[in-house]
């Protein structure tokens, strides 16, 4: 065979092959122009219906799903150029993020909805605090004049001891000498007093009360000094009283013991009344103010309370605990907190009348805050919130739902994530990735969603 030949007979072979292969392709082409124009008037003549959880699922007439076993939604054709959405449309593209639950779903996902009312909103702030002697009722007993302690009649720290008696007798040496020019001024007064000299029978009266300033000076009293003038002669100890009743929490002096004037002796304080300074969160303290009632709570008495009000907040912050000191005033029956006791305080802060829900109805994605309204029995629809204050288990809702809503305080994460697998406008999770077939053919499988935990269509019964 010559040369000519072996080129031309593959060359005939190829245009064969390539006409063929263009006939056929003019071929599909033209029927499939005809299959699509008759696709399209059939999809403009007839309502195609999809499962609102597995928009995938698209069927030519009404049904349920084969996946879930919800029933079917119409769909919304949302392709360019369709015209203006109907009253029904648009009542579907508002449905867009909702979720149906049936009965049997509801009650395995252990979804449950509360009515949102308005309420007092109370918050507690948890503090810890220790017990401090009330400042305003201690005292420092000392010594009012030099001399020696010839009496003592508080022997040890702890006692009680009262300001209507005595708790020590010094003799001073210049307490004797001014008690006797007392008596000397009050018999010289005695005697000029019926001068017929006026200046005479007033300078009298003004040695009296010279003498007895000295005496007031000395720490004596009133009643002592009566006691004196009647007596007529000097007392050689002096009584020492503490100023207020309690218990001795210091002893400075020993019997025989010789001071000067000036020296401590005791140091008194009222156990019936305390202080106890909070501390408080920086974050938290704008919420206490003056005269809020506190809850104080030890666990030396378990099961009891005592309850006291600020009296007195710090104007300056602690650097290292990062905490504002609130001083609390309070009784002490019996006296059974003591000074340095640690204890728990719990600070109640009304903050007034507020819409109100329970936390867990609140899904916080870091941006914005979603709740889950049953908005008909069955149908959740999410709603962002605008939170305020928030309490150990509710939470004030400023704007984003009235009172009468339902709002779902349990399985909110679950509806939540169903919403995402169809589409929907809940949190921002992983979206469905799965494709629409066309009408009367089988779905293509779906990619699985990113979904941990539960599904819904796993609680088909």
């Amino acid at each position: 065979m010559s040369l000519n030949k072996k080129i031309a007979i593959p060359l005939i072979f190829l245009l064969i092959a390539a006409a063929a292969g263009g006939g056929w392709y003019l071929w599909q082409q033209k029927n499939a122009k005809t299959s699509t124009g008759k696709d399209a008037k059939v999809a403009q003549g007839k309502q195609l219906y999809t499962c609102s959880m597995h928009p995938f699922i698209i069927k030519d007439k009404p049904g349920t799903c084969p996946i879930c076993g919800m029933e079917l939604i119409k769909k919304i054709d949302g392709a360019a150029g369709s015209g203006p959405m109907t009253a029904e449309q648009k009542q579907q593209a508002e449905m867009i993020g909702h979720v149906s639950l049936s009965p049997t779903q509801r009650v395995m996902a252990n979804v449950a909805t509360i009515e949102v009312r308005r309420q007092d909103l109370n918050k507690e702030i948890n503090a810890v605090g220790i017990v401090q002697f009330d400042q305003s009722r201690q005292a420092k007993v000392t010594a009012w004049i030099g001399g020696r302690i010839d009496r003592l009649f508080v022997d040890t720290v702890g006692s009680w001891v009262s300001k209507s008696k005595p708790v020590a007798e010094v003799y001073s040496p210049d307490l004797v000498a001014t008690q006797q020019e007392y008596l000397l001024a009050v018999k010289s007064r005695d005697q000029l007093k019926n001068s017929p000299i006026a200046s005479i029978s007033q300078n009298g009266d003004g040695l009296v009360q010279s003498a007895k300033q000295r005496l007031l000076l000395f720490g004596v009293r009133e009643k002592q000094i009566a006691e004196l003038e009647k007596a007529g002669k000097p007392n050689i100890r002096l009584p020492i009283y503490t100023p207020l009743s309690g218990i001795v929490i210091e002893k400075m002096v020993q019997q025989g013991q010789y001071v000067n004037t000036g020296d401590q002796l005791f140091n008194i304080a009222d156990l019936s009344n305390v202080w106890v300074e909070v501390e408080v969160y920086e974050n938290e303290f704008p919420n206490v103010h003056m005269g809020q009632r506190v809850e104080i709570r030890s666990q030396s008495f378990p099961g009891k309370s005592f309850s006291g009000k600020v009296s007195y907040i710090y104007p300056f912050l602690d650097p290292k605990t990062r905490t504002v000191k609130a001083r609390v005033e309070m009784p002490n029956p019996g006296m059974k907190l003591k000074p340095d006791m640690f204890v728990n305080a719990i600070i109640k802060v009304p903050l007034g009348s507020a819409i109100v829900v329970p936390v867990t109805a609140v899904l916080d994605t870091g941006t914005r805050q979603v709740v889950w309204v049953e908005s008909s029995p069955g149908m959740f629809e999410p709603r962002d919130v605008k939170v305020g204050q928030q309490t150990d288990d509710k939470i004030q809702i400023i704007s984003g739902i009235n009172p009468g809503d339902k709002v779902a305080v349990s399985g909110g994460y679950l509806i939540d994530s169903e919403s995402q697998l169809k589409g929907g406008g809940g949190q921002d999770h992983s979206k469905h990735t799965g494709k629409p077939a066309a009408p009367g053919q089988a779905p293509a499988a779906p990619a699985p969603p990113k979904h941990d935990g539960m599904k819904m269509d796993d609680m088909k019964m």
